[in-house]
């Protein structure tokens, strides 16, 4: 992948990572690289690495977008011709985007294991798309999420012991 790519791809998973729903704009990264970084640079020199015009950043650069982005900055060089991270799958493009998306967000929240843990099920799924759906549905049902949960993930034998004397006035 050739730096302008990388860049572009990076601008995109930060506007989804913050919510936007979309890639960040140049303007954008611009503004939040000097508020979150401290500095920063133009947003015409921006779009000239974006373009190909400056196929090299300076090592100055290379930081400051690495740690805006946070990632290693010898990310932020063209690759070797052929060099491939990615991997095959007949996955559609929208829905292998969501799945690394998700995978990314397991990642962050790898110290809740179970909220961790559902995220890569659901980026794992053959569908995602329509689990996420689903869970869409699920939650415009009102009071259904307890009892799925209730029914999916029983508590202890000797709570549910309980609760079955507690029914039935024992």
């Amino acid at each position: 992948m050739r730096l302008s790519e990388k860049i572009r791809t990076l601008r995109y998973a930060e506007g989804v990572l913050r919510g936007l729903g979309r890639e960040m704009t140049q303007s954008e990264v611009v503004r939040a690289a000097r508020r979150e970084v401290g500095r920063g640079i133009s947003q015409s020199y921006l779009s000239q690495i974006e373009n190909g015009r400056r196929p090299h950043l300076t090592q100055k650069t290379r930081e400051l977008l690495a740690r805006f982005f946070k990632v290693h900055p010898g990310y932020l060089v063209d690759d070797p011709e052929g060099f491939s991270t990615e991997l095959t799958s007949s996955l559609p493009v929208a829905e292998s985007k969501l799945d690394l998306w998700l995978l990314e967000g397991a990642e962050r929240f790898r110290r809740d294991a179970a909220v961790s843990g559902a995220l890569e099920k659901l980026a794992r799924h053959d569908d995602t798309r329509r689990c996420l759906i689903l869970l869409g549905a699920i939650l415009d049902t009102p009071d259904l999420v307890p009892r799925l949960l209730h029914v999916l993930r029983p508590a202890h034998p000797e709570a549910r012991r309980r609760e079955a004397a507690k029914e039935h006035g024992l």
